[in-house]
């Protein structure tokens, strides 16, 4: 992307899957917003028009994608390409396929490696492949030869730089706005490395797609005219709080919110705050210099006694008594601790209770992220009922007034009536 970007393109970015921390580097890489493909989440009839309007003014799309080419959500029968996976959404959007394919340790085997790929689903099409970590010129002369005798085109061939990298933790990479200028500098530092050794011409030959389904739009998903008030929406973001799909926004302000961005590490409320969006991220790790920040804790104590509050996993933690024993915001009585299992999934939940964004019974798929836990000290109005691997149901996150707290992120293009009457709600 960032490659790309520097030869005089206009990329637009994009992720398969739910995942939140790849597409802020895309962000960077292209200077415009990350944005997710993920038709489990969505529906499938969904992404070829959120891929339009994501594309809109760009000249070329990147879609980078998840796991394995066809691995997706693990359902009760086996289907190639899974649901949810990039071989999936490439067939949705009759895209190329480039793999990028690890060759360390192999040199002539890659050629069976490439021909399965190419022929195991009819479906998917592979454009081409990308050698990365290529140890020599002698591999890479083998590499190139096998990948030539099952018809595959090599579009370059990256040799191995260990110092390109970007530190992980629990749930995955650093996020790109908690890096800040090593994150910039890594990207900047892959985009020369891409530059020398990719063919980039021949990637933008092969780049192509047989979409014709009319862009989305934020306005027609909400269907409704914005009202005269405007209500001021307080969305938390910075270094602790920055998993946010980017259609959340577009569709709160067609819905008529003004959106106002505050970071909880040191902001207080934006003024005239009328209802309150905290998003996931990673309060765990600034949980004391959140817990400093008191005159903002009670500010969103007394607020969610009155207006719609929405808090999605970190959120949730947020809201709590305490974060492993560091006082949070009260919001809810009990405590959020950290674990060392990870909890990571789709879910098909339904509304438990009524709340500023859904009516009971609403059926959803959303997707769990997370290493914390929530430990409640008094009976609450659970948000969903969850189904667990197993089968059985369980209790996910509370309601309370104007309150909507859960582990589950939903993605708002699959539920546009829970926006609009969560700022439906911020206008009473």
């Amino acid at each position: 992307m960032a490659a790309l970007r520097q030869a005089g393109h206009r990329v637009a970015p994009f992720k398969v899957g739910p995942d939140f921390i790849d597409p802020g580097y895309h962000a960077l890489a292209s200077a415009a917003p990350g944005r997710n493909l993920d038709p489990v989440l969505v529906g499938e009839d969904l992404i070829a028009p959120l891929y339009r309007h994501g594309s809109d003014g760009a000249d070329i799309a990147v879609i980078e994608g998840v796991m394995g080419l066809f691995d997706g959500r693990i359902d009760d029968w086996f289907r190639l390409p899974a649901r949810g996976s990039t071989g999936e959404v490439a067939g949705l959007l009759g895209a190329p396929v480039v793999l990028v394919v690890d060759a360390r340790g192999q040199s002539h085997s890659i050629a069976a490696v490439l021909q399965g790929f190419s022929t195991v689903s009819p479906a998917v099409r592979i454009g081409g492949v990308i050698l990365n970590r290529v140890g020599s010129a002698r591999h890479e002369q083998v590499l190139r030869q096998a990948c030539e005798s099952v018809g595959v085109p090599v579009l370059g061939a990256v040799p191995r730089n260990e110092a390109l990298s970007v530190p992980s933790r629990h749930l995955g990479l650093v996020t790109a706005v908690e890096h800040g200028a090593r994150a910039r500098s890594a990207v900047a530092a892959m985009a020369a490395l891409v530059a020398r050794h990719v063919d980039l011409a021949a990637v933008i030959r092969m780049a192509r797609s047989s979409v014709t389904a009319a862009p989305w739009s934020p306005g027609e998903a909400v269907g409704a005219e914005p009202s005269a008030v405007r209500p001021v929406v307080a969305v938390a973001a910075g270094p602790a709080f920055s998993f946010g799909y980017a259609e959340r926004d577009e569709l709160l302000r067609a819905a008529g919110a003004e959106l106002v961005a505050f970071d909880p590490l040191d902001d207080a409320l934006p003024e005239a705050t009328r209802a309150l969006v905290l998003p996931g991220g990673f309060p765990e790790q600034y949980a004391a210099e959140l817990s400093a920040n008191s005159a903002l804790r009670e500010q969103i104590g007394t607020l969610a006694r009155t207006a719609p509050v929405h808090a999605e996993c970190g959120g949730l933690t947020y809201l709590m008594d305490d974060l492993d024993g560091t006082p949070m915001c009260g919001v809810l009585a009990g405590s959020a601790r950290f674990t060392e299992r990870l909890t990571i999934g789709y879910r098909d939940a339904v509304a438990a209770t009524d709340s500023p964004l859904f009516t009971t019974g609403q059926r959803v798929i959303g997707h769990e992220f997370h290493r914390t836990t929530v430990d409640f000290a008094d009976p609450v109005r659970p948000a969903w009922l969850l189904a667990d691997r197993a089968g059985e149901h369980v209790n996910d996150g509370a309601v309370r007034e104007g309150l909507h707290a859960g582990y589950l992120h939903t993605h708002p293009a699959a539920h546009p009536h829970a926006v609009r009457r969560f700022v439906e709600r911020a206008t009473l």
